[in-house]
């Protein structure tokens, strides 16, 4: 009997976490699917870090199962897949932008816009609300269509 993806060692909170967000990898797509907005496979691949394909599509995999994003044929082209987090993949922005402003703060060399650092900081459930927004689906029809 294979196990699920989403199966668990224990029912403690961040062992629940880690068991589907703790790699070096998924935090990566995370931020590339809700903060970037990347909705296709090869704009993951394109990421500065440098995902392997057959990563990538575990990783895509491994959030789909759990629940975290979904993914849709793309009605522009019907051989690619448009990915798009779901509610409990949005509940994860918090403690990401927590994260982000974290490794902004004491990583001298960071990547971060320090203007976004710091209104992570004055501000992080304002930064939650516009991100969230961004993905409603009515909104981002309006904003293809312009």
């Amino acid at each position: 009997m294979n196990a699920s993806p989403c199966e668990h060692r224990s029912h403690c909170p961040i062992t629940y976490s880690l068991d589907i967000i703790g790699d070096r990898w998924t935090l990566l797509v995370l931020r590339d699917l809700i903060i970037v907005r990347k909705r296709h496979f090869r704009e993951f691949l394109a990421s500065d870090e440098g995902i392997a394909s057959n990563i990538l599509t575990s990783r895509l995999k491994l959030l789909e199962s759990c629940g975290i994003l979904t993914r849709r044929p793309d009605p522009d082209n019907a051989r690619q897949v448009i990915y798009e987090p779901t509610r409990k993949g949005l509940d994860l922005l918090p403690a990401m932008l927590e994260l982000a402003r974290w490794g902004g703060t004491y990583d001298s060399e960071t990547a971060a816009p320090k203007d976004l650092i710091k209104r992570i900081e004055k501000d992080r459930d304002g930064v939650v609300r516009e991100i969230r927004s961004a993905h409603e689906p009515a909104k981002a029809l309006k904003q293809k269509r312009r």
